[in-house]
């Protein structure tokens, strides 16, 4: 062997022991960390679309069209404030938390304390993060209601807790018996999480459940958490209700609110946290030390849309439901049917055979449709795919017709 080959060996073998090295650094918990279906969507998307495939891809929830003009133009007036230059407070502008409690009063006869019981975020997820990592230490038992939002898994293994899902069915419109979950559960159980309107479903919850969600809460111990994403975005004459409404509610609750999904402002990144007083203040520090500020002109923003009239919100909700029930009748038309939906921005449907992720594949090789497979939603979402409205109506009509024609034999 030369001095080269040697050097060569000798640099070769200590830098693949050092990279050995370097990952036993890594926290045992980033091992328990699943995988993000989306990422692993956008990716599959990605790759058909560079091989020439024409994808209609109804994997996303990314909205499709514009804020209100008069949260566009609040934003560059904001952009253009000196105050909006610095560093916003570290729990949320007051202006802004101030929209947040009026609109709670408003729409759903809550009152808030804005200093107390509110707090700004980078949109719900952040405030998902915030609220599992404040309450959930290693080895806590996390209730979730399957198919859920994978992010309450998620967030949960990054905290090292466990997760028990309680299963729902079509039967029940997809709304959890709290009931007859063992009272053993519940006593371990540190926290419940909620999503209504669903994602992926598109349930909406009752005043019973609410009101049941509140009772075990406060008989077991249990912080109970609603997902407010799509409030707002119902499709019945009633519209989405919160759970902050709930008689004694805010003893044991939190909720979690978007501007994403209302405004159309996904890329801007606003929301909040509200909820019971005691465990707010243990929100904010930790979302004082883990979570970035939320930029002063999308707060700015924000205390425009959660100020207004809220019309600019029912014509989107109404537009979704458009945009369901054209899916619904074009995939009748390929022997698909959706579940019954009230709300949300997404289509849940039963697959033919059963097996979801075989399903979700056939679709992009053969209709040119990318969906999401309802596993990816925990193990009560197997044998189900998602459909995202977020998408014109034409195009939503196209995608069924791609799938109808590339039938065939297939089911």
């Amino acid at each position: 062997m030369t001095q080269t080959t040697a050097t060569t060996a000798t640099t070769t073998a200590a830098t693949a022991t050092t990279a050995q090295d370097i990952t036993a650094n890594i926290a045992d918990r980033v091992r328990g960390i699943p995988a993000n279906p989306f990422a692993a969507a956008n990716a599959r998307v990605a790759k058909y679309r560079a091989a020439g495939h024409d994808i209609i891809d109804l994997s996303q929830g990314n909205p499709d069209g514009r804020p209100p003009q008069f949260m566009i133009d609040a934003v560059a007036q904001a952009a253009r404030d000196p105050a909006d230059f610095k560093y916003p407070s570290f729990n949320g502008k007051p202006a802004f938390l101030k929209a947040a409690a009026g609109w709670y009063q408003r729409e759903f006869g809550v009152t808030l304390d804005p200093a107390t019981q509110l707090l700004a975020t980078a949109g719900a997820s952040v405030g998902i993060s915030a609220v599992i990592q404040t309450l959930v230490n290693a080895g806590d038992l996390v209730a979730l209601v399957g198919p859920y939002y994978p992010q309450y898994e998620g967030s949960t293994a990054v905290a090292q807790g466990r997760v028990y899902t309680i299963a729902t069915s079509p039967e029940r419109g997809f709304l959890p018996d709290l009931d007859a979950v063992p009272d053993e559960i519940w006593d371990e159980a540190k926290l419940l999480i909620l999503n209504y309107p669903n994602n992926p479903t598109g349930a909406v919850a009752t005043r019973e459940l609410f009101e049941t969600a509140v009772r075990i809460g406060k008989e077991h111990h249990v912080v109970i958490v609603n997902d407010f994403a799509y409030a707002g975005i119902g499709y019945d004459e009633q519209p989405p209700i919160s759970l902050l409404s709930t008689p004694g509610a805010l003893d044991v609750s939190l909720e979690l609110c978007s501007l994403s999904k209302m405004y159309m402002i996904a890329g801007w990144r606003g929301g909040f946290v509200a909820g019971n007083t005691q465990l707010m203040a243990a929100v904010k520090s930790v979302h004082a030390q883990t979570s970035l500020l939320v930029s002063s002109i999308v707060q700015d923003a924000g205390a425009a849309g959660l100020n207004s009239d809220q019309s600019t919100v029912r014509v989107l909700a109404d537009r979704y439901h458009h945009r369901y029930l054209a899916l619904r009748d074009g995939l009748a038309e390929a022997g698909l049917h959706l579940t019954d939906s009230h709300g949300g921005l997404f289509a849940w449907m039963p697959v033919p055979g059963g097996d979801d992720q075989a399903f979700a594949q056939w679709l992009i090789d053969h209709a040119g449709v990318a969906v999401i497979a309802g596993s990816d939603f925990g193990p009560t979402g197997a044998g189900y795919v998602r459909f995202s409205l977020l998408m014109p109506q034409e195009t939503l009509t196209l995608a069924a017709h791609r799938i109808r024609d590339a039938r065939g034999d297939a089911w």
